[in-house]
């Protein structure tokens, strides 16, 4: 148990926290957001043991963000991300089923590793939590505002982010409160615990102005509705919050058209952030994922 760091082919170090032992019958990984951090799994992973027994959980800093490494030019991809999440299944789950959840950027990782693993994806993956993502159609995104008014925001947020690249300054402020209000409104649902808002803004803040730049102009590329194939025939929730800006509802329910056997859960009220504003109710759908996946071994 603890922190570790995990050295990917190209020699990028990226940060690993696990919980278990690593010959549990059973491996959850857990994929965080992007400008986000392995800190916003932090609940879920706690309480998972408790709702699953013998299982081994695992989160980690995606490249760019956290204590990982920093992203190169050019390497602030979905594509990256997926080969990183490979080679790290590969290294560190080498046996055993594993459970995949994806929030949010983390969701779309999942779906690029289906697509350019495929052999990995279907020998390994047992089941998978999409948490308010998106298999594609972001380059429409409005933040839920008018159209004119979302797009003038998004290109905004873009233009703010890569004169702080040019400048090569290394965080994106360093005044978290100023930017709160505004982190609240676009990540957050009705009433959400001020704890959260502060600590996800502070995680933000303090991100490289090269990870919401680079990975932003990727998340507009992102058209996976294809990969969604190889989810089929496996255990798959899908979970969505009827208040997110980012990925709106109707994101999960496109997902879920492609997918009959999977099961589409809104929570009301709830925004982006479903792995903290939502932590009990998210714990409790992977971890019957979790339990699926034991109950039927033969099957993995």
């Amino acid at each position: 148990m603890g922190v570790s760091t995990f050295i990917t082919r190209d020699g990028t170090c990226l940060a690993v926290e696990e919980q278990g032992r690593a010959d549990a019958p059973v491996t959850v990984v857990l994929a965080h957001g992007w400008t986000l951090d392995r800190q916003s799994w932090r609940r879920v992973a706690h309480a998972l043991p408790g709702r699953c027994g013998d299982i081994r959980v695992l989160r980690y800093d995606l490249r760019g963000h956290g204590q990982s490494d920093q992203a190169q030019p050019g390497g602030t991809t979905i594509e990256q991300l997926a080969d990183d999440l490979a080679e790290l299944l590969v290294q560190l789950v080498p046996d055993g089923p594993i459970v995949l959840a994806g929030h949010s950027m983390g969701g779309m990782t999942t779906m690029a590793l289906a697509q350019r693993h495929p052999v990995l994806f279907a020998e390994r993956i047992a089941a998978v939590a999409l948490v308010a993502t998106a298999s594609g159609g972001l380059s429409r995104s409005t933040l839920g505002l008018p159209r004119p008014l979302g797009r003038a925001a998004i290109r905004g947020q873009s233009a703010f982010g890569k004169a702080l690249v040019k400048r090569k300054v290394r965080r994106l402020s360093k005044y978290p409160a100023a930017i709160r209000p505004a982190m609240k409104w676009m990540l957050f649902g009705r009433r959400p615990e001020k704890v959260d808002v502060a600590e996800t803004t502070a995680v933000i803040a303090g991100c490289s102005p090269l990870t919401l730049t680079g990975y932003l102009d990727d998340l507009f590329l992102h058209e996976r509705r294809e990969a969604l194939a190889a989810f089929r025939g496996l255990p798959v929730v899908v979970l969505a919050g009827s208040n997110d800006r980012l990925t709106p509802q109707k994101h999960a329910e496109r997902i879920a058209r492609e997918l009959p056997q999977a099961e589409l859960i809104v929570f009301p009220g709830a925004g982006h952030m479903l792995p903290l504003e939502r932590d009990v109710q998210v714990t409790e759908r992977i971890a019957r994922l979790v339990n699926v996946v034991v109950e039927a071994p033969a099957q993995v």
